[in-house]
């Protein structure tokens, strides 16, 4: 596609992006340009949480019984450890002992509440790994749904890269990350509370003496938290740019070794992997520090009731197993603290890819469709273009007034030099871009009170970069029209003179095509292409350098093949090569995004002017 665009920041070595039909007219957007509040985002991500509500108030009343039978038990195992103390203290002094069939009760009641505990424990688990996979379906739906409504233009200025590092990485570490702290969170939440209810019923002095380094523990952890907030966003940055870097690497993989730039790519993928080691060193740091420090200062606090506990029973006034059951439950206490600090740093990874996934939802989309055209079965496929003003911003307007009328069946051939506004032409008629005012008119009806979807379907289109995907040449024709039969696939085939080279295939029309077509030739991938068009019977065409990648006596078939395809049929043809378009009935000669000339090739060669110029500098110095 042929723009006006200012220099691209990017990496030494970090060739040109080509997205189809061009690149875009502004920098490829930087994943750490636009980053949100991360308050705003967390708040984001739990209101696609609001249609389970019901589900996570079952998981929380699972999950309150399941702890509250883990902390009865721990009181039940210091009653049964004080059962046996007196016992043994009641047979030195010549007592009955230890009476057995109370500690047999006692024991019995704590493990039901433990297998109560840890039958919850996993049902609520497998509810809430249903409830995020959920979200996460949920979430990739809206993504999708969210890239077949943005323009063209997000595309030509995002790397693909990029993209796809929102829709795989980000979105899976949202999934993975919901999915291991969401039940560690609530059952972390509720130890906190029922524990301390716990200990205080116990001894609340030794509660004070327990919990008084739990002021310093919440500081430190708040504290690493902001600090490591800016490294996990910067590793997800740097992630998407290293998926980006090696998307584009591997694209041009040929260009490459042609140019010999191993090193050089070799030395920008150093760099960016170099980037990514250090925000995800600092990270995991930051994320590894966290425990081991809080866990540290509440570690004081349990020496401390060690001491203090242990005086209060040499002095009588708490009896064992209490002192047992206090010291178990500060350490049960102390663990969701530590927890709860390490699942709120892991959370950072969450939002900062719920940020960047955020940014792609927020992105502007298409201007709003018009209401359904009721258009007729078959189109005459006259066009008329009346005073187009076009730019791919305001400030850089590409065509200034353009005009043009083309009667039904012409085949209608645009050319000019580069950056002329060839394809962005095209782009307008197909409504890729919208112009900025002014009026293209199909069979006299406004294209933009036509919907989108409904008037592509009446174009045809045969590019230069061929696309055919992985499966058989059978199904990549018929890709053109799905419901068409095997008898009108081969039909269209032949028309298009590639029956006889698929014959000499293994498997016929059943081989199988690689992901990128490279066991077939470039021109039979053309000639596939045609085959797929003239399958969709549309009312217009669009050829777009369908030629200029093939050898003569592979171009004389294609072209062959598209006077076939273009019969009875408006087409539009863009081609570099001048000698294949003398047949038009019309040409089109534009420059600087506005037409100079227009004509047949014969009245334009007599007029002696630009395209005379253009036409024999082709055949200068043959």
């Amino acid at each position: 596609m042929s723009r006006q665009e200012p220099p691209t920041s990017r990496p030494a070595g970090l060739p040109m992006r080509a997205p189809g039909g061009g690149g875009g007219p502004g920098r490829g957007m930087s994943m750490t340009d636009r980053a949100k509040d991360f308050n705003t985002s967390a708040r984001r991500l739990l209101k696609l949480l609001k249609p389970h509500i019901p589900t996570f108030i079952a998981v929380l009343m699972m999950t309150i019984i399941s702890t509250g039978a883990s902390t009865l038990g721990v009181r039940l195992m210091g009653f049964s450890i004080t059962e046996i103390e007196q016992g043994v203290s009641s047979l030195i002094k010549g007592g009955s002992g230890v009476n057995y069939v109370a500690l047999i009760r006692l024991l019995s009641f704590m493990v039901g509440l433990y297998l109560l505990s840890a039958a919850l424990q996993y049902l609520s688990s497998i509810t809430l790994a249903s409830v995020t996979q959920k979200l996460v379906y949920r979430l990739r739906r809206m993504v999708d749904e969210k890239l077949r409504l943005l323009p063209l233009s997000y595309y030509d200025r995002t790397p693909y890269g990029q993209i796809l590092s929102r829709v795989t990485n980000d979105v899976d570490t949202i999934s993975r990350t919901l999915q291991q702290t969401f039940g560690q969170m609530f059952n972390s939440a509720l130890t906190i509370v029922m524990v301390l209810f716990s200990m205080i019923s116990i001894s609340p002095g030794l509660t004070v003496v327990g919990l008084i380094t739990l002021p310093l523990g919440l500081y430190l952890s708040r504290f690493i938290v902001r600090r490591s907030q800016g490294f996990f966003k910067g590793q997800q940055a740097a992630l998407g740019a290293l998926s980006g870097y090696i998307e584009e690497m591997y694209a041009g993989h040929s260009i490459i070794k042609a140019y010999s730039l191993e090193d050089t790519a070799e030395t920008t993928f150093d760099e960016l992997g170099d980037r990514l080691y250090s925000y995800a060193w600092k990270a995991n740091m930051a994320s590894g520090v966290m425990m081991p420090l809080v866990r540290f200062v509440t570690n004081l606090g349990y020496v401390a009731v060690a001491v203090g506990g242990g005086r209060m029973v040499l002095l009588g006034a708490l009896p064992l197993g209490d002192l047992q059951a206090f010291m178990l439950y500060l350490n049960q206490f102390s663990h969701p603290i530590s927890n709860m600090a390490s699942v709120a740093n892991v959370l950072q990874s969450a939002v900062a890819a719920a940020e960047r996934v955020f940014e792609l939802l927020d992105a502007p989309e298409e201007s709003a469709e018009p209401p359904e055209a009721m258009l007729p079965k078959r189109l005459c496929g006259e066009v008329e273009m009346r005073h187009l003003r076009f730019g791919y911003s305001p400030e850089n307007v590409l065509i200034h007034d353009l005009n043009a009328h083309i009667r039904p069946g012409q085949t209608v051939a645009i050319v000019g030099p580069t950056g002329a506004g060839k394809t962005t032409l095209v782009n307008l008629l197909l409504r890729f871009y919208d112009p900025l005012c002014g009026q293209i008119l199909l069979d006299g009806i406004d294209t933009q009170t036509i919907p989108r979807q409904q008037l592509r379907r009446r174009f045809g289109m045969v590019l230069q970069d061929t696309w055919l995907f992985k499966g058989s040449i059978l199904e990549n024709i018929r890709y053109g029209r799905l419901d068409a039969t095997d008898e009108e696939v081969i039909a269209c085939a032949k028309a298009a003179y590639c029956d006889s080279f698929i014959h000499t295939l293994p498997g016929g029309y059943h081989f199988e095509l690689s992901e990128d077509a490279s066991n077939i030739s470039q021109g039979q991938r053309q000639l596939i292409t045609i085959a797929r068009a003239l399958l969709s019977d549309v009312d217009m065409l669009i050829l777009d350098e369908a030629t200029s990648s093939v050898d003569t006596r592979t171009e004389l078939l294609i072209q062959q093949a598209m006077a076939t395809l273009m019969e009875g049929r408006t087409s539009f043809v863009i081609a570099h090569r001048l000698s294949t378009i003398r047949d038009a009935d019309l040409i089109l000669v534009i420059k600087q995004g506005d037409i100079i000339e227009s004509g047949t090739h014969k009245s334009l060669l007599a007029q002696g002017g630009f395209y005379h110029d253009l036409y024999n500098s082709q055949f200068a110095g043959k």
